[in-house]
């Protein structure tokens, strides 16, 4: 844990970084919640069995796809969210499980990451 502080993100980036992520999630789930809204005023004057339709992907699966999205995004927000915990804490950007700093280039790709790529790959 010799790291010094240089290593890290600066507080001020790290915080634009996750305001940036957490903006375009939370529209990304607003987009997913209207198509869900659409799908669900079609379901309403439709059969509930829409499997044997030829036309085109049956509307439950779309449902299943539309919400395996938004709990995604959902599970994104709250990684998100724990992040700016973190950063307000002033726990951000070091690994939680060898202390040891989170590579910028990974946090640019992976904001709320709370593993360096090291001990990422012991856990996966």
């Amino acid at each position: 844990m010799e790291s010094s502080q240089q290593d890290l993100v600066p507080p001020g980036d790290r915080a634009a970084q996750l305001a940036e992520r957490r903006a375009a999630a939370r529209a990304q789930l607003e987009e997913i919640e209207q198509e869900l809204v659409a799908l669900r005023r079609t379901r309403e004057g439709e059969a509930d069995d829409d499997e044997h339709d030829p036309d085109g992907v049956p509307l439950s699966a779309q449902w299943s796809r539309l919400e395996g999205l938004r709990l995604a995004r959902l599970d994104a927000l709250a990684g998100i969210d724990e992040a700016q915990e973190r950063l307000r804490r002033g726990e951000d950007g070091r690994c939680a499980r060898c202390g040891k700093p989170i590579a910028p280039a990974r946090l640019a790709v992976r904001p709320e990451a709370t593993t360096c790529i090291d001990c990422a790959d012991l856990v996966d």
